[in-house]
Order: C-alpha cells, then sequence, then structure tokens
C-alpha cells in the first residue's frame, strides 16, 4: 500500500484536532456543572456566577490560554430543539420603507399598487420592489414613479424621471441597507439581552433575519426587545470633569447603604478627601493582592467594576481624561453596574439631565472592556438635540492622513439646528454622542461650528467601525419597523427529552451495527467496528471545529451516518470474499478488494453527498443540521472506511495474523445468486405501475396532511398530566377559535399537537394573545382536573410558508437535475442517468403516497414539511447510491474482454447478481439504525425517521427491479449499449 506513513500521519493528526476542538465542549460543560452546583436550581444566581467568571481563563493549554467566554464560542453548541429556547425570524417592513422614501403621497394609484405589491408578495418569490413596480405600470398612471422619491432628502440619489431600473436599483439599495441597519440594532440588542451563544443571519435574498436564542425563557421580553422601533439620536453630553463627582458621591453612598466594613485609612473614609487622592489609588495595578487594594476593593464599591476615565499626567499624577466618556467595565461587570446605578439611593443623586449610557462595542484595543458615557438630555422631555430623520446620505471613506472617517450630510432643516448644536458644543469643546437603541455609537469632540451640514466623524475607527457607523447613520432617516413572522419556542422540558431520545437512539443503533458486522463478517467486522467508532468521533470534532449547531435531525444524520459508515466496507469485503472465491490469497485479496470497490465506493457516496450540499443551501434551521451533519460523514466515513481499514489490514498482513472475512454461515450468502431480473422485469413494472397509481390517486383526492411551515398558521405542542379525549380537546378548541382546528397525538396519550390556522395573516404580539388566550380558553374545558403545559410553540406567517414550500420544490428539482447529470458525466451514457432518474422519481412517489394513504391511520404525525422534504431528498441519495454500485458492475462487466459475446440482459443480470449481497446488506444495517431511530429517537423526529426508512426500503427495490432493467430496455437493440468494437488490423 502506497502513501501509508502520509496516512499515518493524517489519522494521528485529525485525531488530535479533533480532540482539541471537543475539549472546549469538556470544560464549558465543566463549568457549567460547577455554577448548577453552586446554583442549587437558582437560574438568576447560576447566570451571575458564569457572568463573573466569563472572562477568567478556566482552559490553559500552556501555549494557549481561554477564558469561559472564547472557550464557550467554540464548544459544539446545542440547538433548540436538545436545549430548548426560542427561534424567531424578523422581516423588515419593505413597504414602510417605500412610503418613508416617497414622504408617504397620498396619491391614489401609489398606494393601490403598494397594497396590491404587499398582497402578492404572500404567494410570490419576486422581491416586494419589483412587484410594485409592475403593479404601478399596472395602473396606467402617466406620472413617472421615480417622481415620488425625488425628494430634497433623496436628492443626489434619485431624480424626477429617472428609469424604472434606476428606481428599482435606488429602492433596492436603500432596502438593503435597512436590512444590514436592522441586523445590527439586533445583534446589539441580544448582545445585552445576555444569550449565550446566540445565532443571528440575515437570509440572503430576503428582507428576513433569522434569530436563535438558545435557553431563553422569557418570551415576552424577547418579543418586546426585538420588536421595539429603533430611533437615531444626536445627545449633548457631559464633560467627565463634571460627572466624576456624582461618581465618587454615588460609591459614598453605596459604600454606606451596603454596610462595607470601615477600613483604617482615615484619608479613604474622610468625607472632605481630595479626588486626586482617589485618581491615585485607583491608579494602582489592581491586580495585586497587597492590602491596600483589598481594602480600596471594600471601600469603594462602584470604583472595584467601574474604572474613572484617568491617564497619567504632569509628574506621575493621575488626572480626568476630557470627553464625555467618564468611565469602563470588564463586559463581565457591566450588569453590576447597572444594578449599582438602578439603586433607589442612587437614582435619587443622580440629577435629571443626565444618562449614563453604554458604548455599542468594545474597541479593538481593549476587546473585553465597554465604555460608559454622560449624555445631556435636553429641553423640558430630556430628549435629543436632534434625531436621525435630517440625513440625508453618510459614506465611510478615508480622511487626507488615510484613516477611516465617517462623512455626513443633512437636509436643510437639520443643517441650520447642526450648526446651532456644533457651535454651542464648540465653546465648550464638548462632544456629541450618537445614540441609537440607547447605546453610543460614537461621541465625537467638536472643534468648530460646522455649517451646511456636512460633517466629517473622525476617531479611533476601522474600517468596519466606519462601514457600521455610516448604516447606522443612513438609516436613521428611514425608521422602518421589524415584525416576528415565524417563531418557534422549544421548552427546556421537550429539549431535555430529546437529547434523552438522541443519545439512546445513538447508543442502541451503535451497538446493533458493531454486532452485526462482527456476526457477518468475522475479524474484517472487527476491523470495520472500529472504523465505525473512530468515525462518529471525527464527526463530532468536525462539527466543533466548524462551529456547528447539533440538533436532533443531527443526531437522526450522526445514527444514519454509522449505517451508511460500513457501506464502504461492505463493497470492499464482498470484492474480497469474491476475490478469494477466485483462488487468491489473502493479501492480493484485500489488495484488489479495495482496488475494484473504489469507484463503485467514490460513485455511490459523491451521489449522496450532493444531496446534503442542496440540503445545506435549502435548507434552514435543523435541516440545515442534519445536511452538515450528513456532508461530514461522509467524508469522514470515507477517511475511516478506505484507508483507516487498509492499514490495519496491512498491519495484520505484515504479522501474518489470521484475517477471516465470514462465518461458515455467511460465506454463501447469495454469493452464486442468478435470479432472472431482466426476464421478469416486465411483472414487477407493472407492480410498481400499479402502486404509483394508487398513491397518486391518494395524493390527489385526500392529500396531505401539512405542517406549520407549509400551511402558515400556528402550532402548539401540549402535555396533560393524565391521557386527554382527543375528540374532546378538538370540539373545544374548534368552538374557541370558531373554525377547525388540528388536533393529533404527539407521542404519549397525555401528549397533544395543535395546529390553527386562526389569524394566520395576522403576526403582531396582540393576535398571539388573542390566539394564546382562546387556546387557554378551549384546552382548560378538557377536564377541570387534569392540568396541561405548552412544551413548545410555533408561528408562521403565510409569506413564510409559501417561501417554505418553494424552496422546497426547487431543493427537490435540483436535487434530481444535479445527480442526473452527475451519473451523465461519470457513465457517459444517457440511458444511465435515465434509469436513475426513473427509479428516483418512482421512490419519491411512493413515499409521498404512502404519507398519504397512511395519515390519519398510523398513530404518529405525518406532516408534510421541511423534516419530510429532508428525508425525501436523502432518500434519492440513498437510492442513487445503491443504483450507481450496480452501474459500475454493468460498466466493468461490460469493459471485460468476453463481454462482446454475451447478451445485453446477460450482463446485466450478472452485474445484479453479483453486487446483490452488497446492496441488502448495506440496506440491512440502514433500516437497523432507522428502525432504532423510529422507536428511540422521539416524536419530533418519528415522521422524518420513518419516510427515510420506508424510502430506503423502496430504494432498495427499485435499484434492483427498476434502474438496471430500465437502461437495459432504453438501450434494447443496441448490443452491449454499442460497446467499442475492436479495430481491424491495418494491411502495410
Amino acid at each position: 500500500m502506497q502513501g501509508k506513513g502520509l496516512i499515518k500521519f493524517l489519522v494521528i493528526a485529525v485525531s488530535i484536532a479533533c480532540l482539541y476542538a471537543l475539549s472546549f465542549t469538556f470544560v464549558t460543560r465543566k463549568v457549567e456543572r460547577d455554577a448548577e452546583n453552586y446554583a442549587q436550581g437558582d437560574m438568576a444566581r447560576e447566570k451571575s456566577y458564569l457572568d463573573s467568571i466569563a472572562g477568567e481563563v478556566v482552559y490553559n493549554l500552556g501555549f494557549a490560554k481561554y477564558t469561559y467566554r472564547e472557550a464557550k464560542a467554540q464548544e459544539l453548541a446545542l440547538g433548540l430543539d436538545l436545549k430548548g429556547g426560542m427561534n424567531v425570524t424578523m422581516e423588515i417592513s419593505i413597504d414602510e420603507l417605500i412610503r418613508n422614501l416617497a414622504d408617504n403621497p397620498k396619491d391614489e394609484k401609489f398606494n393601490a399598487a403598494l397594497s396590491a405589491a404587499i398582497s402578492k408578495s404572500k404567494t410570490s418569490q419576486q422581491s416586494l420592489v419589483n412587484l410594485f413596480i409592475e403593479e404601478y405600470k399596472a395602473t396606467g398612471s402617466t406620472t413617472p414613479l421615480s417622481t415620488y422619491f425625488a425628494t430634497k432628502d433623496n436628492a443626489s440619489l434619485i431624480k424626477a424621471g429617472d428609469s424604472d431600473r434606476q428606481l428599482e436599483s435606488f429602492l433596492q439599495k436603500e432596502a438593503d441597507n435597512a436590512i444590514q441597519n436592522s441586523y445590527k440594532v439586533l445583534r446589539t440588542r441580544i448582545d445585552k439581552f445576555g444569550v449565550a451563544s446566540p445565532n443571528i443571519q440575515i437570509q440572503q435574498g430576503t428582507n428576513r433575519i433569522l434569530i436563535e436564542l438558545p435557553g431563553v425563557n422569557d418570551e415576552q421580553r424577547v418579543r418586546k426587545l426585538l420588536q421595539g422601533s429603533a430611533k437615531l439620536e444626536f445627545y449633548e453630553t457631559h464633560a467627565n470633569q463634571e460627572v466624576y463627582p456624582l461618581l465618587e458621591n454615588i460609591n459614598k453612598t453605596l459604600s454606606t447603604t451596603l454596610k462595607v466594613a470601615p477600613t483604617e485609612d482615615k484619608a479613604t473614609t474622610d468625607s472632605t478627601k481630595k479626588s486626586d487622592d482617589l485618581l491615585a489609588n485607583l491608579g494602582a495595578n489592581k491586580n495585586t493582592k497587597d492590602s491596600a487594594t483589598t481594602k480600596l476593593s471594600q471601600d469603594n464599591p462602584l470604583f472595584d467594576v467601574l474604572r474613572p476615565a484617568v491617564y497619567m499626567g504632569e509628574n506621575q499624577q493621575m488626572a480626568l481624561m476630557p470627553g464625555a466618556m467618564v468611565g469602563s467595565a470588564d463586559l463581565k461587570d457591566t450588569a453590576k453596574v447597572n444594578a449599582f446605578l438602578n439603586r433607589p439611593e442612587v437614582k435619587s443623586i443622580i440629577p435629571g439631565n443626565l444618562k449614563l449610557l453604554w458604548s455599542v462595542k468594545p474597541e479593538a484595543k481593549t476587546p473585553n472592556i465597554l465604555s460608559l458615557y454622560a449624555i445631556r438630555p435636553a429641553g423640558v422631555d430630556n430628549g435629543p438635540v436632534l434625531t436621525g430623520d435630517v440625513i440625508t446620505n453618510a459614506r465611510d471613506e478615508f480622511n487626507e492622513r488615510n484613516e477611516p472617517v465617517v462623512s455626513m450630510q443633512m437636509n436643510s432643516e437639520g443643517a441650520r439646528e447642526w450648526k446651532k448644536i456644533t457651535a454651542k458644543a464648540a465653546q465648550g469643546h464638548q462632544s456629541i454622542a450618537i445614540v441609537l437603541d440607547n447605546v453610543v455609537y460614537s461621541a465625537p469632540g467638536v472643534n468648530e461650528e460646522i455649517a451646511g451640514g456636512n460633517s466629517s466623524i473622525s476617531g479611533s475607527f476601522t474600517v468596519e467601525d466606519t462601514k457600521d457607523l455610516a448604516n447606522v447613520l443612513k438609516a436613521g432617516r428611514l425608521p422602518t419597523t421589524a415584525k416576528i413572522v415565524e417563531e418557534a419556542i422549544v421548552g427546556p422540558t421537550l429539549g431535555q427529552s430529546a437529547i434523552d431520545s438522541g443519545v439512546n437512539s445513538a447508543v442502541i443503533g451503535i451497538v446493533l451495527v458493531l454486532v452485526f458486522m462482527i456476526a457477518y463478517y468475522n475479524t474484517a467486522g472487527l476491523i470495520a467496528n472500529v472504523a465505525v467508532l473512530v468515525n462518529v468521533f471525527f464527526i463530532m470534532g468536525v462539527l466543533a471545529s466548524l462551529n456547528a449547531v447539533l440538533t436532533l435531525p443531527g443526531i437522526a444524520g450522526i445514527v444514519l451516518t454509522m449505517g451508511t459508515a460500513v457501506d464502504a466496507n461492505v463493497l470492499i469485503y464482498e470484492r474480497i470474499r469474491e476475490e478469494l472465491a477466485g483462488g487468491k490469497s489473502i493479501r492480493q485479496a484485500v489488495a484488489d478488494g479495495y482496488k475494484h470497490a473504489l469507484p463503485s465506493i467514490l460513485d455511490s457516496q459523491i451521489t449522496t453527498f450532493l444531496v446534503g450540499l442542496v440540503l445545506f443551501f435549502f435548507g434552514t434551521g435543523p435541516i440545515l443540521g442534519f445536511a452538515t451533519t450528513l456532508m461530514v460523514g461522509i467524508i469522514t466515513s470515507l477517511f475511516t472506511g478506505i484507508f483507516l481499514t487498509r492499514i490495519i489490514f496491512e498491519w495484520m498482513l505484515e504479522r501474518d495474523m489470521k484475517i477471516k472475512v465470514s462465518f461458515p454461515w455467511s460465506a454463501k450468502t447469495l454469493q452464486n445468486a442468478n435470479f432472472q431480473f431482466i426476464k421478469k422485469r416486465k411483472g414487477l413494472y407493472i407492480v410498481s405501475i400499479v402502486v404509483v397509481i394508487a398513491c397518486f390517486a391518494s395524493i390527489f383526492i385526500k392529500g396531505f396532511s401539512q405542517g406549520v411551515d407549509f400551511q402558515g398558521g400556528r402550532t402548539y405542542t401540549i402535555r396533560y398530566d393524565k391521557p386527554v379525549d382527543l375528540e374532546a380537546v378538538r370540539q373545544n378548541l374548534d368552538d374557541a377559535f370558531q373554525k377547525t382546528t388540528e388536533v393529533k397525538v404527539f407521542g404519549a396519550s397525555n401528549q397533544v399537537r395543535v395546529t390553527t390556522t386562526y389569524h394566520i395573516e395576522e403576526t403582531s404580539d396582540e393576535a398571539d394573545k388573542e390566539v394564546l388566550t382562546k387556546l387557554t380558553e378551549g384546552l382548560s374545558k378538557v377536564d377541570a382536573g387534569n392540568k396541561y403545559e405548552i412544551l413548545s410553540s410555533q408561528k408562521v406567517g403565510p409569506s413564510i410558508a409559501t417561501d417554505m414550500k418553494a424552496r422546497s420544490i426547487y431543493a427537490t428539482i435540483f436535487a434530481l437535475l444535479i445527480i442526473a447529470v452527475y451519473i451523465l458525466v461519470r457513465f457517459r451514457k444517457w440511458q444511465y442517468s435515465a434509469g436513475a432518474a426513473i427509479a428516483t422519481i418512482h421512490d419519491a412517489i411512493i413515499v409521498l403516497g404512502l404519507f398519504s394513504i397512511l395519515d390519519g391511520i398510523v398513530p404518529f404525525s405525518l406532516d408534510i414539511d421541511q423534516h419530510f422534504i429532508a428525508a425525501i431528498l436523502t432518500v434519492l441519495g440513498y437510492s442513487v447510491n445503491d443504483t450507481v454500485v450496480v452501474f459500475d458492475r454493468i460498466r466493468e462487466d461490460v469493459n471485460k474482454p468476453n463481454a462482446l459475446n454475451k447478451d445485453f440482459g446477460e450482463t446485466i443480470n450478472h452485474a445484479i447478481n453479483t453486487t446483490l449481497s452488497r446492496t441488502v446488506i448495506t440496506s440491512l444495517t440502514i433500516v437497523f439504525v432507522l428502525a432504532v431511530l423510529f422507536i428511540f429517537g422521539g416524536e419530533v423526529i418519528r415522521g422524518f425517521s420513518f419516510a427515510i426508512l420506508i424510502g430506503i426500503i423502496v430504494g432498495t427495490y427499485s435499484s434492483i427491479f427498476l434502474a438496471a432493467p430500465a437502461v437495459y430496455d432504453l438501450s434494447k437493440g443496441k448490443h452491449l449499449a454499442d460497446a467499442p468494437k475492436k479495430a481491424e488490423p491495418v494491411t502495410p
């Protein structure tokens, strides 16, 4: 075996890398167990504990040290379906943006076109901007649409009479800016909320933002936080020198009220102590453990967590820094500072014209420290001196010294006010704070009056800082709201249940595969088991290194991968058995077995990988986790199945150790199979046609039960203390909602899943409350003494449902096309692509039909949703996997020297028979783990695992009885599919 040393090095290197990636998870889990033990069930105390050590080193490798926060960022995170929490999709109101850009015109045709566009957007894949332009054209108005947007504020961006294409570009750019700004605002709000490992991402090509908040249990607070409108404001500021005496007073007040032990240092307790003395003490090294530092911490509770803004002046004396920044604190201490400032005795001494606000994020040079600014509210309402609606444009650029700056332009009204504000600030060299969402984005100093409304904002900015600030300023004049159009809440109880189910199914699945491989393949099975276990370790390590989120479908993917991990070994071992039967030595049989099995292994796994790739690009949330796990599992399975097992074989052969690839009872299994598949193909065609017609009939007559993510609406999972009458629940909810409600048993007889389309078009908080009120009203009437708990809920707006259905259709079509193209390229004949397409379409129709036929008959949910689409695509991948192995053997047999003397039907029949053992054994291992997943994997993925289970069975049938026979019929009359003939010798 060539390259043995390189492979050994790769195995060791990958193992070390995986262990390193997983070590962060081990460390954070230990820290969190310590926090649980310390808190004794008090969640607030547990969070406080974790906050307090967020910046502390918890993992020391010698060459690198990691704080808890840094280790947490690199752990293998759990998804919401495992940990519990909240998942929401926010939709930015582009219609509101369009109205604001046009200064809310009263024109009837403008508003009619926009209303029609909003209505169509719920069922269309086009952007609202494009729909609006089309609808306006349809009104027949002679006024160019660009005229409405050619306002004074937009003068430099769009002009009256500009074409629709120019207008579309303008509106789309402004929409993108609004989405980016909303993303920044939501990111900041979530970071301030304090959620561990949040995930927030823009869904590219849409006006939506996906947010996942694991561990959140205060849904109302989250909704209020995310949906509150953000407003850009400019404030005057207080100078640090003005505010420092107040901070001293707050510090002394806290020292007294918190009853801190008195110190022996007279200077510290003297109420007339000078500021300079305390500043000198604050300049001391806080990391030292001497008594003076300890005493300082006890006597100065505020200054122990909030460092005043000071610097080393002349004669090594501490002095107060100029500007509006009055202090700084470690990220972990900001909550403590806020708690101090919100105490009643402290709030009573803070004047009404002072607000203390934190900076939006740490500076690059101090990554764990936030700055605190002193803001001066103005007027009788203590508001800002100017709001962001006066800004006409802002952009990031570089000044003459090549430093990143932000250029800002205002309208005429804003320019007049800005001139007054900057003139006043320049007199005292004060700063003007730029505030969004009560967070300071920048507080530049003003050195001179600024006339004309054009300003340049400079500071210690990075290029990213100026881009962010420019986006914030531009969006200040375009207030848009973000509303929740999709929402899923998973309670911690259901999350823990999912973890238990997933772990149980994974363990049982591993054991089954390991036992079967040893029982069937003897010594070789033991080698395959080593590869399976190493493969699982590699999968977990790679997922951790990619910062992937482990979801319940992801665990299903791991369990499924364990079944398919042996696929490569089965192909190799079956080939080794063929070589041994031909009289070769074990050493030669092993070498030839790996050599001849490699093309089939690669072809079969690449087709499945391509399906995973399609799922990755089209899927979201848990489906994305499944796709990631599937693709990673295929890569690691190939590595361990081909290379790791080969190294073990070589090691055993070098030591003349006895290697067996079967037991006496399994040695002859299907070895000399000679079934007449081609001769009996027409009868099997008829069976398939009859089944397909029955499935089509059920699909068109009975239809499907669509999941909430495909039809829209709200779904709730409810658990009662005792079993309930399903019909009683349905009747009471129908009465409450005044419309038909779908109620199904969800697992145990005391659990139900309720789906309602009541207020399906409404996604507001008010609609949510009304639906929940009616749900509670109906549930409480079922059995007065039977208490219930809502374990999870999901809300999907109609536009999201339409989008999900469209993405699912595109994903399925694209998967079929990409598989067909790959097979065409690989086998160079359209007949092979057509045969594979016939088999995969046959499998998809039967799985769909069975879901329609069995819905309402079997005691579990068979909804058509995202999980089902993932299952269908997985089935297509594995169906082609089996099919490609047969095709590879046909190609191999066609190219043999004596192939021209055989009928093509005989060749195909021989190929199916010789690969039959591999097809059956691989399918059996996958069926084993899928059966485990179906039984023990939990109710959440029962329908998902059932779809794959029946799909694998049907796919195995179609690979044997349909795909290859179809190639024969499509090639009929073309002996050996036009195999190349030997060239006649040339006579000189």
